[in-house]
């Protein structure tokens, strides 16, 4: 895929996300939520039920005084760009955006990100975008 298309999609994608918090049905009688299927996770793996092994994000902390390292680690194959893990998205305890980590499948052969975080305690939410298999979501107590 194309750099431009690439952030083409990237960008249709997270607009979509914020202005279609709603959907109404064929019929119009009643409103879904646009967040199920946005998201997998280990309880609910929906359609993927298979990929959760290779697919959910691990957490890993190390702490050093007011420093936390954490470390997300996607257990998944690379292929190029025929199948691989895009980023990783690192969220606070509230869903807020603290950083990410794109990857580039012909430089790095696996899905591992690390993020510095300072005075921070509580939960923290990792995303994983693969290019088939969707966004997948993990949590973990700082």
């Amino acid at each position: 895929m194309e750099r431009r298309n690439f952030i083409r999609l990237s960008l249709a994608s997270a607009g979509a996300g914020l202005i279609m918090p709603t959907l109404t049905s064929a019929s119009g009688d009643e409103q879904v939520s646009a967040s199920r299927d946005i998201y997998y996770t280990k309880e609910a793996p929906g359609r993927w039920a298979g990929k959760v092994a290779t697919h959910l994000p691990t957490i890993e902390f190390a702490k050093a005084g007011e420093i936390t390292n954490v470390k997300i680690v996607t257990p998944h194959e690379v292929k190029g760009y025929e199948h691989y893990i895009v980023k990783h998205v690192l969220l606070d305890k509230n869903y807020q955006f603290i950083d990410e980590h794109l990857f580039d499948p012909n430089k790095d052969n696996a899905a591992i990100s690390t993020f510095t975080l300072t005075n921070y305690s509580g939960t923290v939410y990792a995303l994983s975008l693969c290019n088939k298999h969707d966004l997948w979501l993990n949590s973990a107590e700082a």
